[in-house]
């Protein structure tokens, strides 16, 4: 068998793909999960976060650990109760994961951690984001920040750590693009809001790459902003989804006043938006996107 990659939240749609590619490059995949699954090729292990419990042998023979598991912060209103679970389910989980590694002799090599370009604010307008900018002082942005303070523990422990601050991905199969996609295939396709505030994206096999390469190179380390350039408008992005499925794009901006009335206080994930710039893949890494252009990401998936 080859090295053992363990992963939280193997199903979602990223640990989907990353678990396929790693797969078929040889690796052994296993999943921490919240009950047990037959999962084809891959080892499941529950584990239990409220109650502190991890089942024997999870993190035995560990190579690499990949962090993905964390309530949908698009999905529901952000009542008090989902706050907690959207903070807590990404970052109580890496705590418990640290008290367990603490005990163990033999650690993993790597852990790379999935974070959010949220990370600098839920809408920092024209502002060009780097990995040096500050974090903003919104809901989105606290998480964010937690999540890495938690990450930081497992660096403590002597395993070098990545933190890939995730911008929108690019994907047929979840996320927000069939959202958005939705209304265009049928003729009424429009930007949300002002339509201006930008959107740092990035295609699904081009996230995965980049935390295949987060595990296996030895120089990455600390934060990057994983995300393709140059981004797009949520209005440039709207046209482009529109013209890859052939279809018009004449409505008017839907209002932001609607769109909080109808999604409360999440309409601000829509409603805002990064120009976040990958600077430290561009500047420190050899990586090469497969897709650099949003079209041909889009007509890839669409």
């Amino acid at each position: 068998m080859g090295k053992k990659v363990l992963i939280t939240g193997g199903t979602g749609l990223i640990g989907k793909r990353l678990t396929q590619m790693l797969l078929e490059k040889g690796y052994e995949v296993a999943f921490l999960s919240r009950e047990k699954a037959n999962i084809l090729s891959v080892q499941v292990f529950e584990w239990d976060i409220k109650k502190g419990y991890i089942e024997e042998g999870a993190l035995d023979n560990l190579h690499f650990l990949v962090h993905l598991a964390g309530t949908n912060v698009g999905e529901g209103r952000w009542t008090e109760e989902r706050k907690k679970s959207i903070l807590e389910s990404r970052t109580e989980s890496i705590r418990l994961i640290v008290r367990k590694l603490a005990e163990k002799p033999v650690k993993p090599v790597a852990f790379v951690s999935a974070s959010g370009i949220s990370y600098y604010g839920q809408d920092t307008g024209d502002a060009k984001n780097t990995e040096n900018t500050p974090a903003g002082n919104d809901f989105l942005s606290h998480v964010s920040t937690e999540w890495e303070k938690a990450a930081d523990e497992i660096e403590a422990l002597g395993i070098r750590t990545v933190k890939l601050r995730t911008g929108i991905v690019i994907s047929k199969d979840g996320g927000a693009i069939p959202k958005m996609a939705l209304p265009a295939r049928f003729g009424v396709g429009a930007p949300l809001g002002s339509g201006k505030q930008w959107m740092s994206w990035i295609h699904l096999d081009d996230m995965c790459r980049l935390y295949m390469e987060a595990l296996e190179n030895e120089s990455w380390h600390g934060a990057y902003n994983a995300v393709a350039a140059p981004p797009v408008t949520n209005e440039g992005l709207t046209k482009a989804i529109c013209k890859v499925l052939h279809r018009p794009q004449w409505f008017p901006n839907v209002p932001a006043f609607a769109l909080k009335l109808a999604f409360g206080e999440m309409a601000a994930v829509v409603l805002g938006g990064n120009y976040v710039v990958n600077e430290r893949i561009e500047n420190e890494t050899g990586f090469r996107y497969q897709y650099g252009e949003l079209e041909e990401a889009l007509r890839a998936e669409l």
